[in-house]
């Protein structure tokens, strides 16, 4: 057993249980009880909680030892997924379905090449502030790449509480096979009101893996050297 948060079983169930009781009453309020909605009540509820972990067998027993005095917490997770719903209900995310009849996403096993997040900085070159508003677009053959999911947006529009930053997580490629070595290209293509467009193309290196569910790994992150934009008719500030 590694490190695990078990915090993360015991909410999810909550979570479902609650959600699951909504559908079975009828549903008055009209929540989404999609699985999307049903994952950021998750999240929201996780990120407010202080993490629980173990890391042997041991552990798991220590935290069963407890398990008397765990009612409160229990109380305050429900009031959090109360919480929750409310706040995401009222702040749906627009690139989603919300359909409670989507089917599952079946991950097949076959050889993929799974492409790391992309991340990057944008800065203005004139005065080297992270730009707050541009539209990124990421490319590979001239096409729009598509994203492992609809949490993941291309093209992507900077976010002013978080001014410069982009990401990208890109579905996995088919392979022939597993163990492949190769390098994918791919291009951006940055537009801001008022600045010269950018376009940068860059590689990744990635090796055929057999397709598996979890996408996503701070461990696997592909970083995008800075990159500076200038305001049109304005030359490049020499280095």
């Amino acid at each position: 057993m590694g490190l695990y948060n078990i915090n993360e079983d015991k909410v999810t169930a909550a979570v479902n249980s609650i959600f699951d009781r909504i559908e079975k009453e009828g549903n008055p309020q009209k929540i989404c009880t999609c699985s999307q909605c049903r994952t950021d009540t998750m999240c929201y509820v996780l990120n407010r909680m202080e993490p629980h972990y173990v890391v042997s067998n041991r552990g798991l027993a220590r935290i069963e030892k407890e398990a008397i005095t765990y009612q409160q917490k229990e109380a305050d997770i429900v009031s959090l997924i109360y919480e929750g719903i409310n706040q995401i209900h009222h702040r749906l995310r627009p690139f989603a379905t919300h359909s409670n009849t989507e089917e599952p996403c079946e991950i097949e096993h076959t050889p993929a090449f799974m492409v790391p997040g992309i991340i990057g900085r944008i800065f203005n070159g004139m005065n080297f502030a992270p730009l707050e508003e541009a539209q990124i677009e990421l490319r590979r053959e001239e096409l729009l790449v598509s994203m492992v999911d609809s949490n993941w947006q291309n093209p992507y529009n900077l976010v002013r509480s978080i001014p410069g930053i982009f990401t990208f997580l890109p579905a996995p490629l088919p392979a022939t096979s597993k163990g492949i070595h190769q390098k994918l290209g791919f291009s951006l293509s940055i537009k801001a009101s008022g600045f010269e467009a950018l376009l940068h193309s860059f590689e990744v290196p990635v090796m055929s893996e057999m397709l598996r569910t979890t996408f996503f790994s701070m461990e696997r992150i592909f970083r995008l050297p800075d990159m500076y934009m200038f305001p049109s008719g304005e030359e490049e500030l020499p280095v």
